[in-house]
């Protein structure tokens, strides 16, 4: 006997905000919207932990006052994703965004794991479709940091940065929002 296909509903950003309003789910409930779909997020080891307060206290010292490093937050991409990257630096207070998530971030930080395949592929084409201009991968599998940047759609409507460098722990970064700064990879890696 054949079995009739799994039917799947997306649901938009709303009605998922909607639904955390009504308290459908669990305050800190592992779940994210990614295009649409509830994707349960990966349990973090300690290794993950340390490697992001490492970047934590790393992009606090190289953006400065200006800008909030959101840990684990909600980020409103757009109209079917809510992500909520491991690091996110965006402009201001955290009193700015007391009415709505924010929605345009000058650099997301991925903590992987378990979670490298889906971070390369899924998270860089939802965040590059979004225009985050620069997108970090803090490699534990490898102890490096991938760097995405210049984020291009091609005429199929697939997403992709058109920059990824791997960078070991002897080697710097600056941020593109935070060009003056300079972090050590090493910094970032527990």
């Amino acid at each position: 006997m054949r079995m009739p296909p799994v039917q799947t509903r997306r649901f938009t950003r709303a009605e998922y905000d909607r639904l955390i309003e009504q308290g459908f789910f669990d305050e800190d409930e592992p779940i994210e919207l990614l295009d649409g779909l509830l994707v349960v997020k990966e349990p973090q080891g300690s290794r993950h932990v340390a490697a992001v307060g490492l970047g934590r206290m790393a992009l606090e010292r190289a953006f400065g006052a200006r800008y909030h490093v959101r840990d684990a937050k909600p980020i409103a991409l757009d109209d079917t994703s809510e992500p909520e990257p491991d690091l996110a630096v965006v402009r201001g207070h955290p009193r700015d965004y007391l009415d709505a998530h924010p929605s345009t971030p000058v650099l997301i930080v991925e903590v992987s794991q378990s979670s490298l395949p889906r971070d390369r592929v899924r998270k860089a084409q939802l965040y590059a479709r979004a225009g985050i201009a620069e997108y970090w991968i803090v490699n534990l599998v490898d102890r490096a940091l991938e760097v995405y940047r210049d984020p291009v759609g091609s005429p199929s409507g697939r997403w992709k940065y058109r920059s990824v460098r791997l960078l070991r722990p002897g080697g710097h970064v600056s941020p593109l929002a935070a060009p003056r700064a300079r972090i050590r990879v090493a910094d970032l890696l527990p």
